[in-house]
């Protein structure tokens, strides 16, 4: 004889059912343990990129043989891209640094990453465009689909694959800003406390990178590049320039600004940033109201579609049911 079966809900064995939840349940107990038993920290490959710099700036030269070897290889890929783009007459001077310029923005300071966000424009349309219009028209892999489906397909797939790379970029460059937004006003009130503390500009720069380091990683990135850059180049108004230049940041440029200034004119620094400071956290709390201010308007469609039917059917429900029993029995 067939042994029985579990108890079923819904024709769904429940013991299976169980089965399954304690096996996913024992495996997040399993990955949450052994992300927190390897936790790393979030300024290791930073510190390393950033003695990296600082070697650069020393010497000009890269610190071991190793490095300069894969440097060397990375050189030999760039330029066999550089020239293709050359020889297709696509590669301008003004896309070049736009593309640089991002990229920094999004903490890639690798120059050669730009051109092969160029390179990837102009490949990816050719390869995932080439490949959807093969499988669409030569494959006939949407048979069912009509003629205007697969061409809106195919133009779909073009216009993402071109976009693609610049997309990537773009949201890396929100994510970071974003990242640096929310710590700038804790790391002005920092600077201020270490400028009446006497530090120097470049140590004030390094001592704040320090402790931010762990809560605004970003931030910390780029006051530790901005004190190295302070110790080594020669013009320091370059270094405060490069600030402005990484960060997409209008607050972060008001602070180059100010930090130029402090540097020509000798005006106070301590308090010019305490003004700063208490602008930047008006202006957090301004954007947080103007988020709060929204979120009735925002809230206007899911209450109209979700919440109110549901409403309407718990409060009339019953009246309805009992009116209908009441026609019923009469009938």
């Amino acid at each position: 004889m067939a042994e029985a079966g579990g108890p079923t809900l819904l024709g769904v064995d429940v013991l299976w059912v169980a089965t399954i939840l304690a096996a996913v349940a024992t495996l997040a107990v399993l990955v949450a343990i052994y992300a927190a038993t390897t936790v790393r920290d979030p300024m290791a490959k930073r510190v390393k990129s950033l003695n990296e710099r600082r070697e650069q700036l020393k010497a000009g030269i890269t610190a071991s043989t190793k490095k300069r070897a894969k440097l060397v290889q990375q050189n030999e890929t760039t330029d066999r891209m550089r020239s293709v783009l050359s020889s297709l007459s696509v590669l301008q001077d003004e896309q070049l640094e736009a593309a640089q310029q991002k990229l920094a923005q999004a903490g890639i300071r690798s120059k050669d990453a730009a051109i092969a966000v160029i390179f990837g424009r102009l490949i990816l349309p050719i390869i995932i465009g080439g490949g959807a219009g093969i499988y669409i028209y030569v494959l006939d892999g949407m048979a069912d689909w009509s003629g205007m489906m697969k061409s809106l397909a195919f133009g779909g797939a073009l216009i993402l694959s071109y976009k693609g790379p610049d997309l990537f970029v773009q949201n890396k460059v929100t994510k970071r800003t974003d990242a640096i937004r929310k710590g700038l006003p804790d790391a002005l009130d920092l600077l201020v406390i270490c400028a009446e503390a006497g530090l120097t500009v470049d140590a004030a720069f390094n001592r704040v990178a320090k402790e931010l380091g762990r809560a605004y990683p970003e931030l910390g990135d780029e006051f530790a590049l901005t004190a190295i850059e302070l110790s080594f180049l020669t013009e320091r108004r370059q270094a405060f320039e490069n600030l402005a230049y990484r960060v997409d940041l209008d607050a972060v440029k008001g602070v180059v600004t100010t930090m130029i200034q402090t540097e020509k004119y000798g005006t106070p620094l301590a308090s010019a940033l305490r003004v700063l400071s208490a602008e930047f956290r008006n202006e957090r709390m301004m954007r947080a109201e103007e988020k709060a201010a929204r979120l009735p308007a925002i809230m206007t469609v899911p209450l109209i579609l979700f919440i109110l039917p549901v409403l309407f059917i718990v409060i009339l429900g019953p009246a309805a049911c009992s009116i209908s029993d009441a026609l019923i029995n009469k009938q």
